[in-house]
């Protein structure tokens, strides 16, 4: 799965066109997905902003996420991903938020979450869908993975 500059300029143009706003907050992808769109001429009249919240403090703190889902559930999980969606949506006001948490690995993987696991989730007025993957490399292969699939989704949702 490749991210592909073609895939990203066609969501900036379909929410261009349709005067909407998307933001971003990534924890595993270290804001490769912000990257992806800033790379892209245009950017800026639908990208809001993205936060890279990579600690479970920092989750808490800027996104709202509970200590109790961190604690329970762990910051790789439907849970988290879900507040950090609420929680970037609240903050940047975006028509479309995303949010991504996992284990890149190497280190990090346990028999219930093993390193590849990612949660990547998208919210709109209308919708919310948090989708479990298992992704399969390294460390960068992950990421880039986690990615590419973020951006099929987000264009999946936009139905382009």
């Amino acid at each position: 799965m490749k991210t592909n500059h073609t895939n990203v300029k066609k969501i900036i143009e379909e929410l261009t066109t349709r005067k909407q706003s998307i933001s971003f907050a990534e924890s595993c992808t270290g804001g490769q997905i912000a990257a992806a769109f800033t790379s892209i001429s245009g950017a800026s009249a639908v990208l809001n902003g993205s936060m890279v919240t990579y600690s479970n403090e920092i989750k808490h703190s800027w996104l709202g996420v509970e200590q109790k889902v961190l604690e329970t559930f762990g910051a790789v999980s439907k849970e988290c991903v879900s507040q950090m969606l609420a929680g970037i949506q609240k903050t940047s006001g975006a028509d479309y938020v995303l949010a991504v948490s996992g284990i890149a690995g190497p280190t990090g993987g346990t028999d219930e979450k093993p390193v590849g696991t990612v949660y990547i989730g998208i919210k709109s007025a209308e919708n919310e869908e948090v989708n479990h993957c298992l992704f399969k490399g390294d460390r960068a292969s992950i990421q880039a993975q986690s990615t590419a699939f973020a951006i099929q989704k987000l264009e999946e949702v936009l139905e382009i």
